[in-house]
Parts: C-alpha cells; sequence; structure tokens
C-alpha cells in the first residue's frame, strides 16, 4: 500500500488520480493533516479545504 497525496487538493489516498478533483497523485510529500470539521477549522479554512479527510501539508 502506498500512500499517495493529490498534487492540487492534497488529499491523501492509494490511487493514481484524485477522486475528489481527478488530478494526478505524488508519492513525493510530506506533512499529515487530517481535517474533522472543516467549517469550524481555522487551519482547513486557511489551506481551502472544504471535505473532512487526510491530507498532506506538501505535495511536489
Amino acid at each position: 500500500m502506498v500512500i499517495k497525496a493529490c498534487t492540487k487538493c492534497h488529499r491523501l489516498m492509494e490511487e493514481e488520480r484524485c477522486a475528489v478533483c481527478n488530478a494526478a497523485t505524488s508519492k513525493n510529500w510530506s506533512g499529515f493533516l487530517i481535517i474533522v470539521d472543516p467549517e469550524n477549522s481555522d487551519i482547513a479554512q486557511e489551506l481551502h479545504i472544504t471535505l473532512p479527510g487526510e491530507y498532506a501539508l506538501r505535495v511536489r
């Protein structure tokens, strides 16, 4: 199992294309962020995250 991050929305997944925005994914990512309630999260609002889930902070 290889976890990859979307190059556009930074969501973590195993697929080659993002299920949310259909962008390519990358194995080269760092930082781990779990968003539970994006509407009440200052970090989610700052990073423009609207869906709960697991995200990478940096994707190359």
